[in-house]
Protein backbone atom coordinates (compact mmCIF):
# COMPACT_ATOMS: atom_id res chain seq x y z
CA UNK A 1 0.00 0.00 0.00
CA UNK A 2 3.12 2.37 0.44
CA UNK A 3 4.21 1.86 -2.78
CA UNK A 4 0.87 2.49 -4.25
CA UNK A 5 0.04 5.38 -2.70
CA UNK A 6 3.72 6.62 -3.50
CA UNK A 7 3.21 5.64 -7.02
CA UNK A 8 0.08 7.60 -7.26
CA UNK A 9 0.64 10.72 -5.55
CA UNK A 10 4.12 10.52 -7.69
CA UNK A 11 2.54 10.24 -10.55
CA UNK A 12 -0.87 12.35 -9.92
CA UNK A 13 0.40 15.50 -8.24
CA UNK A 14 3.76 17.52 -7.89
CA UNK A 15 3.93 16.66 -3.93
CA UNK A 16 7.34 15.48 -3.42
CA UNK A 17 7.30 11.66 -2.37
CA UNK A 18 9.79 9.16 -2.49
CA UNK A 19 10.01 6.80 -5.10
CA UNK A 20 7.87 3.42 -4.75
CA UNK A 21 10.38 0.34 -4.26
CA UNK A 22 8.82 -1.91 -7.05
CA UNK A 23 6.08 -1.08 -9.52
CA UNK A 24 4.26 -4.03 -10.74
CA UNK A 25 0.70 -4.87 -11.07
CA UNK A 26 -0.37 -5.05 -7.23
CA UNK A 27 0.99 -1.30 -7.01
CA UNK A 28 -0.31 -0.31 -10.38
CA UNK A 29 -3.93 -1.50 -9.01
CA UNK A 30 -3.30 -0.34 -5.52
CA UNK A 31 -2.03 3.14 -7.15
CA UNK A 32 -5.32 3.48 -9.48
CA UNK A 33 -7.23 2.68 -6.52
CA UNK A 34 -5.76 5.01 -4.18
CA UNK A 35 -5.69 8.01 -7.38
CA UNK A 36 -9.05 10.03 -5.44
CA UNK A 37 -7.38 10.02 -2.17
CA UNK A 38 -3.86 11.37 -3.11
CA UNK A 39 -5.16 14.28 -4.98
CA UNK A 40 -7.43 15.53 -2.42
CA UNK A 41 -4.36 17.62 -1.02
CA UNK A 42 -5.01 19.36 -4.87
CA UNK A 43 -8.90 19.79 -4.36
CA UNK A 44 -8.55 21.04 -0.87
CA UNK A 45 -6.08 23.80 -2.65
CA UNK A 46 -9.05 24.66 -4.96
CA UNK A 47 -11.54 25.10 -2.79
CA UNK A 48 -9.83 27.50 -0.81
CA UNK A 49 -9.15 29.15 -3.58
CA UNK A 50 -13.12 29.59 -4.35
CA UNK A 51 -13.24 31.68 -0.79
CA UNK A 52 -11.27 34.45 -2.07
CA UNK A 53 -12.65 38.02 -2.17
CA UNK A 54 -13.28 37.86 -5.86
CA UNK A 55 -15.85 37.32 -8.51
CA UNK A 56 -16.80 33.98 -9.23
CA UNK A 57 -15.22 33.39 -12.60
CA UNK A 58 -11.56 34.89 -11.77
CA UNK A 59 -12.44 32.37 -8.66
CA UNK A 60 -12.58 29.50 -10.87
CA UNK A 61 -10.41 30.03 -13.32
CA UNK A 62 -7.32 30.36 -10.46
CA UNK A 63 -9.17 27.11 -9.00
CA UNK A 64 -8.55 24.67 -11.30
CA UNK A 65 -4.91 26.62 -12.53
CA UNK A 66 -4.05 25.80 -9.36
CA UNK A 67 -5.20 22.37 -9.82
CA UNK A 68 -3.82 22.08 -13.28
CA UNK A 69 -0.68 22.92 -11.68
CA UNK A 70 -0.51 20.66 -9.20
CA UNK A 71 -0.76 18.01 -11.49
CA UNK A 72 1.59 19.35 -14.34
CA UNK A 73 -0.85 19.58 -16.63
CA UNK A 74 -1.11 15.98 -17.05
CA UNK A 75 -4.84 14.98 -18.10
CA UNK A 76 -4.71 18.46 -19.82
CA UNK A 77 -2.12 17.31 -21.78
CA UNK A 78 -3.84 13.92 -22.83
CA UNK A 79 -6.76 15.39 -23.57
CA UNK A 80 -5.03 17.36 -26.11
CA UNK A 81 -3.28 14.66 -27.48
CA UNK A 82 -6.17 12.22 -27.70
CA UNK A 83 -8.19 14.63 -29.79
CA UNK A 84 -5.47 14.67 -31.90
CA UNK A 85 -5.23 11.50 -32.20
CA UNK A 86 -8.83 10.60 -33.09
CA UNK A 87 -9.53 13.01 -35.23
CA UNK A 88 -6.43 12.98 -37.15
CA UNK A 89 -6.51 9.61 -38.62
CA UNK A 90 -8.84 6.12 -38.65
CA UNK A 91 -5.49 4.34 -38.70
CA UNK A 92 -4.80 3.42 -35.37
CA UNK A 93 -0.68 3.37 -35.66
CA UNK A 94 -1.01 7.17 -37.48
CA UNK A 95 -3.19 8.15 -34.56
CA UNK A 96 -0.67 6.27 -31.74
CA UNK A 97 2.13 8.19 -32.99
CA UNK A 98 0.76 11.54 -33.84
CA UNK A 99 -0.25 11.49 -29.83
CA UNK A 100 3.27 9.94 -28.88
CA UNK A 101 4.60 13.31 -30.73
CA UNK A 102 3.19 15.76 -27.99
CA UNK A 103 3.01 18.70 -29.95
CA UNK A 104 -0.58 19.76 -30.25
CA UNK A 105 -2.88 20.32 -33.32
CA UNK A 106 -5.58 22.36 -34.05
CA UNK A 107 -8.06 19.38 -32.62
CA UNK A 108 -5.69 19.24 -29.54
CA UNK A 109 -6.18 23.40 -28.90
CA UNK A 110 -9.52 23.62 -29.86
CA UNK A 111 -10.36 20.51 -27.51
CA UNK A 112 -8.61 21.76 -24.57
CA UNK A 113 -9.91 25.27 -24.92
CA UNK A 114 -13.26 24.10 -24.88
CA UNK A 115 -12.54 22.29 -21.62
CA UNK A 116 -11.47 24.52 -19.30
CA UNK A 117 -14.31 27.40 -20.84
CA UNK A 118 -16.48 25.02 -20.14
CA UNK A 119 -15.46 23.85 -16.96
CA UNK A 120 -14.80 27.54 -16.11
CA UNK A 121 -18.01 28.60 -16.52
CA UNK A 122 -19.57 25.65 -14.56
CA UNK A 123 -17.37 26.30 -11.48
CA UNK A 124 -18.01 29.98 -11.82
CA UNK A 125 -21.97 28.74 -11.24
CA UNK A 126 -21.80 26.60 -8.45
CA UNK A 127 -19.47 29.26 -6.95
CA UNK A 128 -22.71 31.76 -7.26
CA UNK A 129 -24.87 29.15 -6.31
CA UNK A 130 -22.78 29.02 -3.08
CA UNK A 131 -21.53 25.44 -2.96
CA UNK A 132 -18.17 26.23 -4.73
CA UNK A 133 -16.08 23.94 -2.72
CA UNK A 134 -18.47 21.08 -2.78
CA UNK A 135 -17.98 20.87 -6.82
CA UNK A 136 -14.62 21.14 -7.58
CA UNK A 137 -13.82 18.32 -4.18
CA UNK A 138 -16.34 16.02 -5.35
CA UNK A 139 -15.41 16.61 -9.54
CA UNK A 140 -11.96 16.72 -8.89
CA UNK A 141 -12.29 13.03 -6.80
CA UNK A 142 -14.34 12.04 -9.50
CA UNK A 143 -12.64 12.61 -12.44
CA UNK A 144 -9.98 10.37 -10.85
CA UNK A 145 -12.05 7.78 -9.70
CA UNK A 146 -12.25 7.27 -13.41
CA UNK A 147 -9.10 5.86 -13.47
CA UNK A 148 -10.02 2.73 -11.74
CA UNK A 149 -12.50 2.37 -14.55
CA UNK A 150 -10.15 3.03 -17.33
CA UNK A 151 -7.85 0.16 -15.61
CA UNK A 152 -10.41 -2.06 -15.00
CA UNK A 153 -9.19 -6.06 -16.30
CA UNK A 154 -10.66 -6.61 -19.63
CA UNK A 155 -9.63 -3.33 -21.07
CA UNK A 156 -6.01 -3.61 -22.68
CA UNK A 157 -3.17 -1.59 -23.22
CA UNK A 158 -2.61 0.58 -26.53
CA UNK A 159 0.75 0.07 -26.68
CA UNK A 160 3.22 -2.70 -25.43
CA UNK A 161 5.03 0.54 -23.68
CA UNK A 162 4.63 3.32 -21.91
CA UNK A 163 2.22 4.51 -18.55
CA UNK A 164 -1.13 2.56 -19.66
CA UNK A 165 0.80 -0.50 -20.36
CA UNK A 166 1.86 -0.23 -16.58
CA UNK A 167 -1.84 0.10 -15.19
CA UNK A 168 -3.80 -1.25 -18.11
CA UNK A 169 -6.40 -4.83 -16.48
CA UNK A 170 -4.36 -3.32 -12.81
CA UNK A 171 -7.73 -3.42 -11.39
CA UNK A 172 -10.44 -5.80 -10.53
CA UNK A 173 -13.80 -4.66 -11.89
CA UNK A 174 -15.43 -5.59 -8.15
CA UNK A 175 -12.99 -3.11 -7.54
CA UNK A 176 -13.54 -0.71 -9.72
CA UNK A 177 -17.56 -0.68 -8.72
CA UNK A 178 -16.57 -0.23 -5.35
CA UNK A 179 -13.84 3.19 -5.78
CA UNK A 180 -16.90 4.35 -8.20
CA UNK A 181 -19.44 3.68 -5.28
CA UNK A 182 -17.53 5.24 -2.47
CA UNK A 183 -16.62 8.18 -4.65
CA UNK A 184 -20.62 8.67 -5.40
CA UNK A 185 -21.62 7.92 -1.22
CA UNK A 186 -19.04 10.45 -0.66
CA UNK A 187 -20.26 13.05 -3.27
CA UNK A 188 -23.70 12.53 -1.81
CA UNK A 189 -22.96 12.86 1.81
CA UNK A 190 -20.74 16.33 1.47
CA UNK A 191 -23.09 17.66 -0.86
CA UNK A 192 -25.88 17.68 1.80
CA UNK A 193 -23.74 19.92 4.11
CA UNK A 194 -23.91 22.57 0.92
CA UNK A 195 -27.54 22.23 1.51
CA UNK A 196 -27.70 20.19 -2.05
CA UNK A 197 -30.60 17.74 -2.82
CA UNK A 198 -28.61 14.27 -1.61
CA UNK A 199 -29.20 13.25 -5.37
CA UNK A 200 -27.13 15.86 -7.09
CA UNK A 201 -23.72 14.23 -5.80
CA UNK A 202 -24.39 10.98 -6.89
CA UNK A 203 -25.76 12.41 -10.36
CA UNK A 204 -22.43 14.20 -10.88
CA UNK A 205 -20.34 11.01 -10.14
CA UNK A 206 -22.55 9.36 -12.45
CA UNK A 207 -22.25 11.75 -15.04
CA UNK A 208 -18.46 11.62 -14.51
CA UNK A 209 -18.50 7.84 -14.77
CA UNK A 210 -20.96 7.95 -18.42
CA UNK A 211 -18.82 10.74 -19.88
CA UNK A 212 -15.57 9.45 -18.76
CA UNK A 213 -16.85 5.91 -20.08
CA UNK A 214 -18.21 6.67 -23.53
CA UNK A 215 -14.80 8.77 -24.09
CA UNK A 216 -12.91 5.13 -23.07
CA UNK A 217 -15.10 3.22 -25.56
CA UNK A 218 -14.48 5.17 -28.13
CA UNK A 219 -10.51 5.06 -26.85
CA UNK A 220 -10.13 1.72 -26.62
CA UNK A 221 -12.17 0.98 -30.48
CA UNK A 222 -10.46 3.28 -32.33
CA UNK A 223 -6.64 2.90 -30.63
CA UNK A 224 -7.20 -0.41 -29.57
CA UNK A 225 -6.77 -0.16 -25.80
CA UNK A 226 -5.52 2.95 -23.67
CA UNK A 227 -2.60 4.92 -23.26
CA UNK A 228 -1.30 7.46 -20.34
CA UNK A 229 -3.10 10.04 -22.43
CA UNK A 230 -6.40 8.06 -22.75
CA UNK A 231 -6.43 8.01 -19.02
CA UNK A 232 -5.72 11.81 -18.64
CA UNK A 233 -8.55 12.55 -21.38
CA UNK A 234 -10.71 10.60 -19.37
CA UNK A 235 -10.11 12.06 -16.11
CA UNK A 236 -10.93 15.53 -18.19
CA UNK A 237 -13.95 14.58 -19.38
CA UNK A 238 -15.38 13.04 -15.91
CA UNK A 239 -14.17 16.39 -14.62
CA UNK A 240 -16.23 18.33 -16.66
CA UNK A 241 -19.07 16.03 -16.76
CA UNK A 242 -19.27 16.65 -12.38
CA UNK A 243 -19.31 20.35 -12.88
CA UNK A 244 -21.80 20.73 -15.17
CA UNK A 245 -24.15 18.55 -13.19
CA UNK A 246 -23.29 20.17 -9.94
CA UNK A 247 -23.08 24.31 -11.79
CA UNK A 248 -26.45 25.11 -10.27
Amino acid sequence: MRDALRMAVGTLTVLPVPAPGVIDGRVARGAMLLAPLAVLPLALVGAAITLLPLPALPLAALALGAIALGSRGLHLDGLSDTADGLAASYDRERALTIMRKGDSGPSGVATLLLTLIVQCGALAGAIDAGHGIVAIVVAVVAGRGLLAVACARGVPSARPEGLGATVAGSVPVLGAVVSVTACAGLAAWGGTFAGLPWWQGLLAVAAAVCAGGLLLWRCTKRLGGITGDVLGACVETGVTAALLVLST
